[in-house]
Parts: C-alpha cells; structure tokens; sequence
C-alpha cells in the first residue's frame, strides 16, 4: 500500500522534475512523505515563477506592442513630411522670386550680354497653378486648321476658335517672363541653351530627355532654358525633376510672345495673327510658331538653340554666331541648304533680324519647312557675303551628319563584321568632326534603338540617367 501510495503521488514529480536517476527503488514510508512535502514546496514556488515569468512576457508582449505603434506612427509621419515638402519645393510662391526679378533687372539693365550658373528654379504657387491650368492636350485639336477648305473657311475657322488657342493668353506667368529669364541666366553659366516645347507636357518623353542629358553631359555647368507653356507646370517640374535633383540648371518657363517680338519685323506680323487677319495654314500653328520663337529669343538674349530631338556630343563652347548645313554638293562643296535645329547666335545678330523679317514678309503656313529651313537658307543666299553679318556656315558633319533619308542606319545593330568595322568608323568619325547629331524625329520616333546600333552606343557613352529606356 505505502509503495503503490508513492508510486501514485510521486512519480509526477519524478517526471516533472526528471528525477529518476535520484530516485531509489526502495524507500520508506518517511522518506517517501518527505519527499512528497518538499518537491510540493518546488512545485508551488515553481508556480508562482511561471506566473511572474508570464506577467513580464505580458508586459514584454505589450511593449512590442506599443513600440510598433510609435514606429508606424512615425514612419507614416516621415513618408507625409517628404510628400509635403517636395509639394513644397515646386510650390514656393513666386512672391520672392517677384523682389529677386526687380533687383536683376535693374542689375542687368545696362548688360549687353546675359550670362549664367547654379540655378534657382522659379516655382508656382497652387493658386496661379489653377488658375493657369495645364494644357492637357485638348489645344493641340484645335491648333490644327481643318484640311481641304479653302483660305477664307480657314480664316473664319481660325477667328472662331481663336479665344481657345491658350498660346495667345497673358497670364502671371506670361507677365514674369522676362524677369524670369535674367535671373536663371544671371549666375555666370557656362553656356545658355533654350529649346521650345509647344506640344503637351505628357508627349515629352525618352527622346527629349535624352536630348537634355547628353547636353549636360558636355556641358554639365551650362544652363537650359525651355521655352513653354506646358512644361512650367507641376507635371513638367516632375518630367525635369530627375535633373534638378543632380544639380543640372534647366528651368520651363512661360513665353511672353508679345515682349519676345517686340521691336522686331515680327511684331506686326503677330498682332495681325492675334486679330484672327492671318491665315495660320494647313500646318500646325505651333511648329511655325517655334521657328519664329527660336528666331526672337535668341535675338533677345542670346545664347544656343537646340531642337529637342539633338543629341550633343562635344561643346559648344568654341563656336560663336553659327549655323549648320543640312546639305552639300560634293562637288563644288557649296551648301545646297541649311537647317534651323541648331542655332548659335550673340544677342542681336543682325542676321537673326533678317531672319524675323523675312518670316513675317513670306509666312506661308501650307507649305512644309518654307518657314524654317527654307527660310534660313533663303536669306543667307541672299546676303551672299556682304559685309556687317559675321556668321559661319558649318559643314554637314558639324551638326547633320546624317541625312532625314538615312537616319534608320543608325538605329540599326550591324549583322556581319563588315557593318560592324563600318559602326566603330563611324563612330570615330562622329567623336572627330561632330557637335552632335539631329535624329530627325518625324522619322526616327517610331525606330527602336537596337544594341549595338551607332545610336545606342552614343546613348551609353553620352547619357545620365535613363540610357537604358530609349529604345522605346
């Protein structure tokens, strides 16, 4: 009976405290009581351990618990604050930038030339954002005159939609261009580019910013200005953003077309447009009106135009009133035409003036090209080599260095040892005797940029940031 006691109220403890190896086969009925005393003494005391041992994991638990409470609280804060100032960073109100203009201006009033360096982005406030609303797209409907119609169904066409043509309308920003324009150039630059974007911010895309990082790529301390209504917007900010964050100077500022041809032949010319007594032509009002903006900023302020479809590849910094044949007889090795994708000129070039004139005595907006390089070429035969003009007409290879009929050659990888050789000689003839090259992106937009082409090694060698998107 004591056995089979013992053997019932103990062997628990035997198990629970794994005490076998100490536990006799023998023993009496004393010890037995005893030990049933003491290992329920352990067991008790074990007990009131393991309930303090899990009154702290508890607590341990609930501290967890509240840490990643504040954690998360924390991280949700951090992720609002950088949202919020990066809102902050576009959205800066011009009010500062309204005090800085009056002090340049007065600064520059007696400058003949502008230069430039770091630079200072001129932000919008969220007012001015909606009451100058983005351009969307829907203009570019209505910037096209209807096909097939005669010249007076044009013009009372053009004069009925005139008031939607969002190009024509003043605004704050309008009204700050020139301002805006002397202080970005008021740095000490290396050199001032412009282009001109007249389409949506949305159809700014790879081609464009590989044209702007190959640009600062060469000229990583110069600043560029783009002339356009739709990229000084929240949208075009983020389109440039990637290069603002690197430190490269390039600013989208608001045309002011009225200032920009003021004092020039063109200036009539575009009060008469204004009035709806012009005939804009079958051809898009806002590719003819860049050849004219082009023309006039540069006339303004001076500096180098690009297209946005160029691709630089050595400095500019060397070349002084300039402009590029597009062809040449290879015989006579005289231009046969020159081009207007790349212009540069000193402020007040009286060859630019020339060219305003003769825009606004012979618009034609029917005829493909008769305002650009048609008209460049026009004058300079013209004027011959009379003297007072001071330019120099560069060859092909300086800026077109391959034909609008040949460009898909460069788009191509080589498929034999023999294109092969012929892509490495083209490409040191390129490094050697070329500024850059024009893709001629009415023809070469739809063209996939293979590996290995000529085009896709002059993206890898000349390129930032995006070097491996362009191929789309």
């Amino acid at each position: 009976m004591k056995q089979t006691y013992i053997n019932k109220h103990i062997s628990p403890f035997k198990s629970c405290f794994k005490w076998e190896q100490l536990w006799p086969s023998r023993c009496t009925h004393a010890q037995a009581m005893f030990l049933i005393l003491r290992n329920g003494f352990f067991h008790y005391a074990s007990l009131i351990t393991g309930r303090r041992i899990c009154k702290r994991m508890l607590d341990y638990r609930l501290l967890n618990r509240a840490k990643l409470c504040v954690f998360s609280i924390i991280a949700f804060s951090a992720i609002i604050f950088l949202i919020y100032a990066d809102s902050l960073v576009f959205n800066k109100s011009k009010t500062s930038a309204a005090e800085e203009t009056s002090e340049v201006f007065q600064a520059h009033k007696s400058k003949a030339r502008i230069r430039s360096a770091v630079i200072r982005v001129q932000l919008r406030s969220m007012k001015e954002e909606k009451d100058d609303k983005i351009d969307d797209g829907s203009d570019q409907i209505i910037l096209v005159a209807p096909f097939n119609v005669t010249e007076e169904e044009r013009v009372a066409w053009f004069r009925k939609k005139l008031p939607e043509f969002k190009i024509f309308k003043s605004n704050n920003l309008t009204r700050q261009f020139h301002g805006r324009v002397l202080e970005f150039f008021s740095h000490g630059c290396e050199a001032q580019f412009f282009m001109t974007w007249i389409s949506p911010a949305s159809s700014f895309g790879g081609r464009e910013m590989l044209s702007l990082e190959s640009l600062f790529k060469v000229h990583p301390q110069a600043c560029l200005m783009i002339l356009s209504r739709t990229m000084d917007s929240k949208h075009g900010y983020r389109i440039l953003k990637p290069l603002l964050d690197r430190g490269f100077k390039v600013h989208a500022v608001t045309p002011d077309l009225p200032f920009l041809f003021k004092g020039t032949p063109a200036e009539a010319w575009f009060h008469e447009l204004r009035r709806g007594n012009k005939d804009p032509g079958e051809i898009p009002l806002s590719q003819n009106l860049s050849n004219l903006i082009r023309l006039a900023v540069l006339y303004k302020y001076g500096g180098i135009y690009l297209d946005t479809d160029f691709v630089v590849l050595k400095p500019f910094t060397g070349l002084r009133n300039s402009i590029g044949a597009q062809s040449m007889d290879m015989v006579s090795k005289k231009w046969t035409r020159l081009n207007n994708a790349v212009l540069v000129f000193d402020i007040n070039h009286p060859l630019l003036f020339k060219f305003i004139e003769e825009f606004a005595l012979t618009f034609d907006g029917n005829k493909l090209g008769h305002n650009g390089p048609y008209l460049v070429s026009r004058v300079v035969e013209r004027l011959g080599k009379r003297p007072g003009y001071n330019f120099t007409v560069l060859p092909p290879m300086a800026f077109y260095p391959v034909d609008w009929t040949r460009i898909g050659g460069l788009f191509k990888k080589p498929k034999s040892q023999g294109e092969s050789r012929w892509v490495e000689a083209k490409l040191l003839q390129l490094r050697v005797e070329t500024y850059g090259v024009h893709l001629w992106n009415k023809q070469s937009n739809s063209l996939t940029i293979e590996g290995g082409s000529i085009i896709g090694k002059l993206i890898a060698n000349h390129c930032l940031i995006y070097n491996h998107v362009y191929s789309s």
